[in-house]
């Protein structure tokens, strides 16, 4: 089934041809945050098809919906032994150069990290760097992110933090 939508641009167009106060879409009708704000700025009151006020629409998540939520419902608890901090991937793509390790390791040093997890190879003059770190709780990790990502240049090296939960969540087979 094909969605409607309604836009801002479609409640200015019922205001400024005279339309009522009342507009009327379906059940199934996603309305932009946009026209709500338009039609509320106007005094304009969506409802919808089968009378009554208009609500957000269920999402649609699929036909086994109902049996991801069963099995899926949470993201899944750290290993047993990896310390109570907040655990962290952090991987490095870039040129390989002299220090390059070591600067982002001293980094982590700084940050309050330990580093649990080292895996590296250089192919052809590249280097492909995973680290599974634990922050000792003094570090934020919005802080870590920002900081690991502003490391490098341009044409140096690519560093993407992600949270050790959400990495493990999202390679769950």
């Amino acid at each position: 089934m094909t969605r409607r939508f309604l836009t801002a641009e479609d409640v200015r167009r019922l205001i400024q041809g005279g339309g009522g106060g009342e507009l009327v879409v379906d059940a199934e009708t996603v309305v932009t945050p946009q026209a709500l704000e338009v039609a509320n700025a106007a005094g304009v009151k969506i409802n919808s098809g089968a009378g009554g006020a208009w609500q957000v629409p269920q999402p649609d998540r699929g036909p086994d919906a109902a049996r991801a939520m069963k099995t899926l419902s949470r993201l899944p608890e750290p290993e047993a032994g990896a310390g109570d901090g907040t655990g962290v991937i952090l991987t490095v793509i870039g040129k390989n150069r002299l220090g390059v390790l070591a600067e982002i390791t001293a980094f982590l040093a700084k940050s309050g990290c330990n580093i649990h997890k080292v895996s590296q190879e250089i192919v052809e003059g590249y280097f492909h760097l995973i680290l599974t770190v634990e922050l000792d709780g003094t570090t934020s990790f919005e802080s870590l992110k920002s900081g690991i990502e502003c490391l490098g240049g341009e044409d140096d090296f690519v560093a993407r933090v992600m949270h050790e939960r959400v990495f493990r969540f999202m390679h769950r087979v």
